[in-house]
């Protein structure tokens, strides 16, 4: 009864509400990140793919400029990687524009995280478990490592969740949510500035 109505209505409540709730912040954050950037924009969307491996446009506050050398190639991520962007990024801001995509059905508050679309061929028949549910803006994966733990680790703790949901569950991950926030931990591995890819090994 919880995964196929309540957690739903949970999700469309929460997410309306913590939308009005902060959208003096994020209107704030927006025109911040638009000087910031330097003409690169404040949001950053990017096709993901979703419950049953269907595509959508994930929304992310956009934390890198577009700069470029000499040869017209990006930048490494570290250097385009702004003070404001680091800023937003440690304390997970850039992830609340994706209260939209919950709004719009796209995504749940919690769930496995939805990865890149060039990552779908690299899956083994139990990580593709992980997109039987819809993705969420945390999941049982961010609060147990997230970015501090290997691929491996991270679909294994994607499929539990996946086989385990309940209201509870998603209590505690909300809980534990809060607190890594808080203390800004697991952003990125130590020496990277961003996630680390997955070439279906790692």
């Amino acid at each position: 009864m919880y995964c196929r109505f309540f957690k739903r209505f949970f999700d469309l409540v929460i997410a309306l509400s913590a939308l009005i709730c902060l959208s003096p912040i994020l209107i704030v954050v927006t025109i911040w990140l638009h000087f910031a950037n330097k003409g690169a924009g404040a949001f950053f969307l990017q096709e993901r793919p979703g419950k049953n491996e269907k595509i959508f446009k994930i929304i992310k506050y956009k934390t890198m400029t577009d700069e470029r050398d000499a040869n017209g190639n990006l930048l490494p991520d570290a250097d385009r990687l702004t003070k404001v962007g680091r800023f937003v990024r440690s304390t997970s801001i850039d992830e609340l524009p994706q209260l939209i995509n919950v709004l719009k059905g796209d995504m749940s508050l919690i769930g496995p995280r939805p990865l890149r679309v060039h990552y779908l061929p690299l899956y083994n028949e139990q990580q593709r478990h992980r997109h039987d549910v819809r993705p969420g803006i945390t999941g049982w994966a961010q609060v147990n490592g997230r970015n501090n733990i290997s691929w491996a680790q991270k679909f294994e703790l994607d499929i539990w969740y996946v086989e385990n949901i309940s209201f509870m569950t998603d209590i505690k991950i909300i809980y534990l949510t809060i607190q890594k926030v808080l203390k800004r931990s697991d952003i990125s591995k130590q020496g990277h500035s961003t996630t680390t890819p997955f070439n279906g090994y790692n």
